[in-house]
């Protein structure tokens, strides 16, 4: 994603081309939950952080998609020509985050929904950086091609609901055990794709390295219907903005909202292509002229997320309290 925005943005841009990487799960997902919990925070409250939790769920075997285990593979055999393009382009700008970055932990316990999770070195987290870096930089957004006054105050309206926090992403279970799979799943993602034939092995016997998760057939319809997923938003920060300049002041606050839908590879990713889609259709001139972005910055002021939720994918505000 990065390098296609680096090679073809600005030609993009001239040409009025407008692309839009990550439009499925569990990039949207991600954003968009952000949005929706940063919107909980009225003011004077601010958030610091917020992190994702994603539990996979199904009352049969869970099945995942065989394209997302091989990015899997190839992102972990590109890591380090990922690291030098991040480090040959010009820095962006950083958004303000009230407070310290947070220091969690790799593994813990989610007491709130009972699931224990460890942090999932996503390209979502990636995803939402890029947004909220662009939005540091454009505070009102990203202005459409031909935008009528109304839709000019409601864009601005919404971005200046929208809050920057620290954000990351956790793969959760409801067992110990099934976090320990997990990270058994990456480490063999983690050593064997430095190599070749290391990605030999990953791609040729996906059913074995992955433990059962992915097998070359896909999952069945049945295995299909019967599952779902969950993502919670688990966001710390401060009742009061101006807490968060005492010294080493802690989180005060925390809001946890939900988003939820069907099954991730054959249903929910589909359901948001057509959606984003649509919008790209009959909203062209709201939307930035040309370019190339992530999908928060492009579809965050839009009606995506009243699309979504008509379509089986709910947003949620699950709790808000005090800590």
């Amino acid at each position: 994603m990065e390098r296609i925005e680096m090679k073809y943005h600005d030609k993009a841009v001239e040409n009025g081309s407008l692309v839009v990487s990550a439009c499925g799960f569990d990039s949207i997902p991600a954003e968009l939950g952000l949005m929706f919990n940063s919107r909980q925070w009225l003011p004077p409250a601010v958030p610091n952080r917020v992190e994702a939790y994603l539990s996979l769920e199904s009352d049969k075997r869970i099945v995942k998609n065989l394209g997302t285990y091989e990015s899997a593979v190839l992102g972990a055999a590109n890591m380090d020509k990922l690291q030098e393009l991040q480090c040959s382009r010009p820095k962006r700008p950083r958004p303000v985050i009230p407070g310290p970055p947070p220091k969690g932990p790799l593994m813990n316990h989610l007491n709130e929904v009972g699931v224990w999770a460890v942090k999932l070195p996503s390209a979502d987290a990636i995803v939402v950086r890029r947004t909220l870096s662009c939005l540091a930089g454009n505070p009102h957004g990203l202005p459409g091609v031909n935008e009528s006054t109304e839709q000019v105050e409601r864009r601005e309206a919404f971005w200046s609901s929208i809050k920057p926090a620290h954000f990351g992403v956790k793969i959760a279970s409801k067992s110990l055990l099934g976090v320990v799979r997990f990270i058994i799943v990456g480490l063999f993602i983690g050593l064997f794709g430095k190599t070749g034939l290391g990605r030999w092995l990953l791609l040729k016997f996906p059913s074995l390295f992955s433990l059962g998760w992915f097998r070359k057939k896909g999952p069945t319809e049945d295995e299909v219907a019967s599952a779902t997923f969950k993502m919670w938003f688990v966001g710390h920060g401060f009742s009061d903005g101006s807490l968060a300049s005492q010294g080493n002041r802690k989180p005060d606050t925390e809001i946890i909202t939900r988003v939820m839908g069907p099954e991730i590879g054959y249903l929910t990713t589909p359901i948001i292509l057509v959606q984003c889609a649509l919008i790209l259709l009959k909203e062209r001139n709201n939307l930035p002229k040309g370019g190339v972005f992530p999908p928060g910055i492009v579809f965050g002021p839009t009606d995506l997320h009243d699309r979504l939720q008509h379509n089986g994918i709910s947003f949620d505000v699950i709790s808000k309290k005090t800590i």
